[in-house]
């Protein structure tokens, strides 16, 4: 089965890891649209949860590319990293877009998703 993630350890701080990341995002022209506070926005309801927090990013014109192919891919995007900690430590974690060319197979994904990971594969070993 093939891996739908990137995941490594980091010894960065959830903080550090998520400033990294947006710095590293943008050195390589990809944006970051956001970053949602998972891990807040959960405690604030009550729901006690180490920190985790997802950046999402995006390159425009992969993006268009994409959902020219297929506009319920729009389902996938943009793409997510996330850091949160567990058991003490940081993780960076991002899913692979290349699984997103597995579970389109007529979409014609393949060169599109390979560009787009080989930059989130740049972006997470950079920011580790």
């Amino acid at each position: 089965m093939k891996k739908f993630d990137l995941t490594v350890k980091t010894a960065k701080s959830i903080d550090d890891a998520v400033s990294t990341i947006t710095r590293n995002t943008s050195e390589i022209g990809f944006s970051v649209l956001h970053i949602h506070d998972v891990g807040e926005t959960l405690n604030a309801k009550g729901f006690s949860r180490p920190p985790l927090k997802i950046v999402e990013i995006c390159n425009a014109r992969y993006a268009s590319e994409v959902l020219d192919k297929d506009i319920t891919l729009a389902l996938m995007l943009p793409c997510p990293i996330s850091v949160y900690e567990k058991d003490g430590s940081t993780w960076i974690s991002a899913l692979l877009p290349t699984m997103m060319a597995d579970l389109y197979p007529d979409a014609g994904l393949e060169m599109v998703a390979g560009k787009v990971e080989s930059a989130i594969r740049e972006i997470v070993a950079k920011s580790v």
